[in-house]
C-alpha cells in the first residue's frame, strides 16, 4: 500500500447553497463519481478498512478529499471546462437537479443551455498535479 499518494478527491461547491443542499450534492457527486470509475481507477482511489480493536471495520478511501467554495456558478463551470480539458473524471451538480423526482429533474435540464444551468457543485478525481492548478484558486470549505 503505498504511503505516498498521488492522487486526491476534490469538491467544489457553491458558497450560495444551504448547507444542507451542500452536503446533498456533494453526497450524490461522489457517489457518481465513485459509480462511473473504472476497476483500475477504483484502484487507484484507495479504498481501505481501518479496523477498530474490536475487530469492526470502518471502510474509507485513505486519499485526501477537499471541499472547497466558489463564489458563483460561474467559477464552477471554469472549473469544469479546465477539469475537461485535463481529461479528468468529473461530476457535477445543478440546480435543476433538485425538487421533485428524477425523472422532472431530467426533463427540467434538459429545458436548458449549458450558458443557463446553475452549477451547485462540481467533484474531480485524478493525480495531484492536474487538479491543484485547478482548484488553487478556491477557498476551503469552512
Amino acid at each position: 500500500m503505498p504511503e505516498n499518494t498521488t492522487h486526491k478527491f476534490a469538491v467544489i461547491l457553491s458558497k450560495k447553497i444551504e448547507p444542507g443542499r451542500a452536503l446533498n450534492a456533494a453526497s450524490h457527486m461522489i457517489a457518481a463519481l465513485v459509480a462511473n470509475a473504472s476497476p483500475d481507477m477504483r484502484n487507484q482511489m484507495l479504498f481501505l478498512n481501518y479496523e477498530d480493536a474490536n475487530g469492526g471495520l470502518h471502510p474509507t478511501s485513505g486519499l485526501s478529499l477537499v471541499v472547497l467554495k466558489a463564489d458563483n456558478s460561474n467559477k464552477i463551470r471554469t472549473a469544469r471546462a479546465a477539469v475537461i480539458e485535463a481529461h479528468l473524471p468529473f461530476t457535477d451538480f445543478l440546480e435543476s437537479m433538485t425538487q421533485d423526482s428524477y425523472v422532472e429533474q431530467m426533463a427540467r435540464t434538459k429545458t436548458l443551455t449549458e450558458e443557463a444551468l446553475e452549477y451547485w457543485g462540481l467533484a474531480v478525481f485524478g493525480p495531484k498535479e492536474a487538479i491543484d492548478p485547478i482548484t488553487r484558486k478556491f477557498s476551503l470549505w469552512i
